[in-house]
């Protein structure tokens, strides 16, 4: 579902584009010098959703570099974002960087395995359950990407022992 059109020209405009894939609803945005233009939050499966929403951005832009959140968060959503995001800045010759997603809900714990948690606390990210009064944060896309906050190593962390 579309959420902002900001009455702009959309005369395939190169962009660059960020996808957050960990959060419920899956959050898209589309932005031109660094600033949202076009916002989508879609409820659903990353594997079915994804390529739908890029096919809208594909037929009304030109991308310039991909950007995604690649850790931490659920594995499934983590990996078909990079599988796909990956295939694409390959097949069109676009950059990916990645980040990780405490930047985009003011650093609160973000889902895991079962009831447990990622925290993020002193510059490390710990798995553990959640004390009754934790408030989780909704993630948002940024009206400014920073590039400061990107890699350009784009792959999956995982941030979960092996079991």
């Amino acid at each position: 579902m579309l959420l902002q059109n900001k009455d702009i020209k959309l005369d395939n405009i190169l962009v660059d584009v960020f996808v957050i894939s960990i959060s419920h609803p899956l959050l898209i945005g589309v932005y031109e010098n660094k600033q949202l233009i076009k916002t989508y939050e879609q409820e659903g499966k990353t594997s079915d959703i994804l390529p739908l929403i890029f096919e809208k951005i594909l037929s009304e832009f030109r991308i310039k570099e991909l950007y995604y959140v690649n850790s931490p968060g659920s594995y499934m959503a983590i990996k078909v974002a990079y599988v796909f995001l990956k295939t694409l800045a390959i097949t069109q010759h676009i950059k990916l960087k990645a980040t990780f997603g405490f930047n985009f809900n003011n650093q609160t714990p973000i889902k895991a395995l079962g009831k447990k948690y990622f925290i993020y606390e002193n510059k490390e990210i710990k798995i553990d359950f959640l004390h009754k009064d934790t408030i989780l944060g909704e993630f948002k896309l940024p009206e400014m990407l920073d590039d400061a906050i990107f890699e350009a190593e784009s792959l999956p962390k995982y941030n979960l022992p092996a079991v």
